[in-house]
């Protein structure tokens, strides 16, 4: 990997993947929470499952809702990035050609006047 002068895209590619670690781990994290409420909540018979172990038992469902509405946001974070860099690197194309048609031009611009000054002597 080079650095961001030899590839300007490279932080934002460096975040985008960073990103997608992060949300293996959190759609793991919900997983795991998933998997506990269902435990408890098949596995403890209901004379248990009653005040303080009730409220545990949903407070894990909700803490897996929130954690898979995490990862999804930062799925979408991660496709936002994955675009703008998509994007980055079309501009760089388009700048890179720009700027060959640019020193083309000028190089024959300026051997028209060396050729232009040297037909006037």
């Amino acid at each position: 990997m080079g650095d961001s002068r030899s590839n300007p895209h490279e932080p934002l590619a460096k975040a985008r993947r960073k990103a997608k670690v992060i949300e293996a781990e959190i759609q793991s994290a919900s997983d795991q929470a998933g998997v506990i409420g269902a435990v408890l909540s098949q596995e403890l018979p209901a004379t248990v499952q009653q005040g303080d172990v009730a409220q545990a038992i949903r407070q894990t469902g909700e803490l897996e809702h929130q954690l898979a509405e995490s990862a999804a946001s930062l799925a979408d974070v991660s496709a936002e990035l994955g675009r703008e860099i998509l994007k980055g690197r079309k501009v760089a194309r388009q700048l890179g050609k720009s700027q060959t048609q640019v020193e083309k031009l000028t190089g024959e611009a300026a051997k028209a006047r060396t050729t232009g000054n040297t037909r006037k002597r």
